[in-house]
Formats: C-alpha cells, sequence, structure tokens
C-alpha cells in the first residue's frame, strides 16, 4: 500500500485518477471542492491551490506518488492577453505546482522509490492560435519536469502527460452543443475528444512500478494532434 498525494483528484481527470488508486492505497485528495468524492474511502483536504498553504501535519511522513493536475484553458488573442491573464496561468499551472513539490520533495525522499505526475497540454509542442498563455504556462511544467527528473534520478521519477481537448467541465465551454463538439472532433486525428478515464489509466501506470524505468518523459495522449496530419 502507498501514501499518494493528489491535487485536483476531486474532478476530471484527477477524479478518475482518485478511482483508479484509492482501492488499495492510502489516498490523499487536495482540492476545493469533496462532493463527487463520497463513498471513496481517501482522505480529503480542502485546499485552493490559489490562496492556501499546505499543512504538512495533514499527510503522511513518507510520500509514495505524487500527482498535481489543476490547470486552466484561457484562450484569448495575444493582443487581448493581459499581463494579469499570464500570471493566473502561470500560478495555476506552475507556480502552485513547484511550491507544493517543494514542500512535499522531502517526504518523497523518504520512499523507496517515489513517482510524481504533472499535466501539461499539446499546445506546448503544436503551435496553436489563442492559446500563448496556457502554452507559456505548461511550456514551463515540461521544463521542470525534464529538469527535476534528472535532479531527482535514480530515486524519484517525474513524468507529464500533455492531453489535447478532453471532456471535463474544465472544457465544457468548448464542447457545450453539439456544433463546438463536432468542430473538435474534425480537429483531432482520431476524430474523438478525450477520455479522463483512458487518460487515467496511463496516468496510474506511469505512477506504477510497471513504469519503473520510465522518467523525464513528456507522455501525449491527444489522438494524435501531436504528431499525426491527415489531411
Amino acid at each position: 500500500m502507498k501514501n499518494i498525494v493528489i491535487v485536483g483528484g476531486s474532478k476530471g481527470i484527477g477524479l478518475e485518477i482518485t478511482k483508479l488508486l484509492y482501492n488499495n492505497n492510502k489516498v490523499y485528495v487536495l482540492s476545493r471542492t469533496a462532493e463527487e468524492l463520497a463513498g471513496l474511502n481517501i482522505t480529503h483536504i480542502p485546499f485552493d491551490v490559489t490562496a492556501d498553504q499546505l499543512n504538512l501535519e495533514l499527510l503522511p511522513e513518507v510520500v509514495d506518488q505524487f500527482v498535481y493536475c489543476p490547470g486552466s484553458i484561457n484562450l484569448k488573442p495575444i493582443s487581448n492577453l493581459k499581463q494579469e491573464s499570464f500570471q493566473s496561468d502561470m500560478q495555476i499551472n506552475f507556480f502552485a505546482l513547484t511550491d507544493l513539490f517543494q514542500a512535499i520533495l522531502p517526504r518523497l525522499k523518504k520512499s523507496n522509490q517515489a513517482s510524481v505526475l504533472f499535466f501539461s497540454t499539446v499546445a506546448v509542442s503544436v503551435g496553436m492560435p489563442f492559446h500563448a498563455s496556457i502554452a507559456a504556462a505548461k511550456g514551463a511544467v515540461e521544463g521542470f519536469t525534464k529538469s527535476v527528473a534528472a535532479e531527482l534520478a535514480p530515486g524519484i521519477r517525474v513524468n507529464a502527460i500533455a492531453p489535447s481537448l478532453t471532456h471535463t467541465s474544465l472544457a465544457d465551454k468548448f464542447l457545450n452543443n453539439e456544433r463546438k463538439l463536432e468542430a473538435a472532433k474534425s480537429r483531432n486525428p482520431l476524430q474523438e475528444i478525450g477520455d479522463p478515464k483512458k487518460i487515467a489509466t496511463t496516468a496510474v501506470h506511469l505512477l506504477s512500478d510497471d513504469a519503473s524505468w520510465i522518467t523525464g518523459q513528456i507522455i501525449h495522449i491527444d489522438g494524435g494532434m501531436s504528431t499525426v496530419k491527415t489531411s
């Protein structure tokens, strides 16, 4: 049984990761809400990554796996992006991640083989209009992933998943009618929107001992958007 800390584990991909892990592990979920965690044998810690300081006394002395899921989708023309938008996206996607990671790192180092997982976006590797702010923030996550993977090997593995548009509450405004849904599908080589459950399956594998020879990787689960051109 492992001690697992999941930030943002009550919605979307994070919730699906929580559901896959909680039965055989001790899972601590840090999130603003807990309604969808009802009935799951987990420890919920109310936490807002934009405002709160982590109370380490609420976590175990040894952390075996750490997952950071919070993100944002702030799509605007570059001419309309104010500095506040860049700062907000960096705070949610990167600065809060680094703060929590540094706080938990001493406990990860106490694990026999710790693993860490972050989330990026396909928009880092594929230039997309209106994605300047989020691509910049997630680009920082990818650089951080590779750097700390090198620094902390072999004791701690660090990887990231870079999805394309996925069916989550965060993406609802882009998928809330048939026209938007079909347009989003048509932009994807596999003609589908991402499934949080399928992404969670890969996430759990990357965290597990079965992936013990994988570190410093950005895993693209994006329907082929980052590598395949069909027309």
